[in-house]
């Protein structure tokens, strides 16, 4: 690149945190009160302090994180509920707010017990479907009832063998899929013929295995889910990060007197992260800016038309010293924001001839400006 520079962007550990607690609890703009804080200390210089802030502030996000998690297994039973019919009941859902984290964090450990045996309850109903598959038993009567259907043996009715068929399939957990529940049902059903008690053992073997294997494949289908709840939730997160940045330069450069185009129309997901800076006083020149993912910052200046003479080059590297400061000015009060940057490569002024823009470049206007200032107060 040339007539530019690169840095690598690194973002405090209090806007990353303030920014995923404000996906949390439903804000769109600012930073959640105890990142902010944590910011507020940093920029005060205030390293005790900020400490203390920052330990709340994770704290407090754990603590969310918890919540979700517990929210999330809430959704999967209720969705397992209805899919079997059963008459289960689950605690309800805590949308975060502002309570403490101590608050958020007895909910979890009060709601645990309650969803635990929610998740038994309908594992039992399932078994209880099951059942009723294999000996026409009335769904909900449960594995207890009359299981004989045309005089199976007496070993296969004793009630030590139905007390085991029914432990091993109170393990199949309510959220297994259709062809593994009927696997174990062909299985379980071959209970009813066994001639000894030997080949009843078997098939209660046989049957163990299944639910197991069942069980293994559920496990994975939830750590799926949860991976890519996981990736989701990293997108989310980065795009976040993303319109930070984008809005910080934006701010830190509108402050400094420039006109910014593109800073929020590339906060859109069709935007590219670029963004180009002008002045009034520069009829020749402006900056063109590029944030790449959240994570380097590249910018170069350009002419809007050819340099003719000896005289528009000297300007050019008046250009762009004034700019090299301009940069450096704009890193502090992007290091207050919580933005900090390293510079990995620069190109000197008047080391190469500046590129020419090869779109007209079209100056904001103040009233454009309020209004993106605007929005950021919100």
């Amino acid at each position: 690149m040339s007539s530019g520079l690169e840095a690598d962007i690194a973002l405090d550990a209090a806007v990353v945190l303030s920014l995923g607690m404000n996906r949390v609890l439903g804000r769109t703009a600012g930073l959640a009160g105890r990142g902010a804080e944590a910011l507020a200390a940093l920029a005060a210089g205030k390293a005790e302090a900020r400490a203390a802030a920052l330990a709340e502030a994770e704290s407090y996000d754990q603590a969310l994180r918890q919540v979700l998690e517990r929210n999330a297994r809430m959704a999967a039973l209720a969705e397992t509920r209805e899919k079997l019919g059963a008459d289960v009941a689950l605690p309800r859902p805590l949308r975060p707010a502002e309570q403490p984290a101590e608050e958020l964090t007895a909910w979890c450990a009060a709601v645990d017990p309650e969803l635990d045996a929610a998740e038994r309850a309908l594992s039992e109903h399932l078994a209880g479907q099951v059942a009723a598959e294999i000996f026409a038993v009335p769904a909900g009567e449960g594995l207890s009832a009359d299981l004989g259907t045309p005089a199976p043996p007496p070993h296969a009715e004793s009630a030590d063998v139905h007390r085991t068929l029914e432990r091993v399939l109170a393990r199949l957990l309510p959220d297994t899929t259709e062809a593994d529940r009927r696997a174990v049902a062909e299985a379980a059903r071959l209970l009813a013929e066994a001639a000894s008690p030997e080949e009843a053992e078997g098939v209660l073997t046989e049957v163990r295995l299944r639910v197991g294997a069942a069980n293994r494949r559920t496990e994975e289908v939830r750590a799926e889910e949860r991976r890519r709840a996981a990736e989701r939730d990293a997108a989310e997160q980065a795009e976040a990060e993303r319109r930070y940045v984008l809005g910080s330069i934006t701010s830190a450069f509108e402050e400094m007197g420039y006109d910014v185009e593109g800073g929020f129309e590339t906060l859109a997901p069709a935007g590219d992260g670029t963004v180009v800076l002008s002045r009034g006083s520069w009829p020749d020149h402006s900056i063109r800016m590029r944030v790449d993912d959240a994570a380097h910052v590249r910018a170069k200046m350009v002419r809007t038309s050819p340099a003719r003479s000896e005289d528009d080059r000297r300007l050019d590297v008046e250009r762009e010293r004034e700019w090299c400061e301009a940069f450096e000015a704009a890193r502090e009060r992007l290091a207050a924001a919580g933005v900090r940057s390293q510079i990995t490569w620069r190109l000197a002024p008047g080391v190469q001839e500046l590129p020419v823009s090869g779109a007209a470049r079209q100056t904001g206007t103040r009233p454009a400006q309020r209004e993106r200032r605007r929005e950021r107060e919100k």
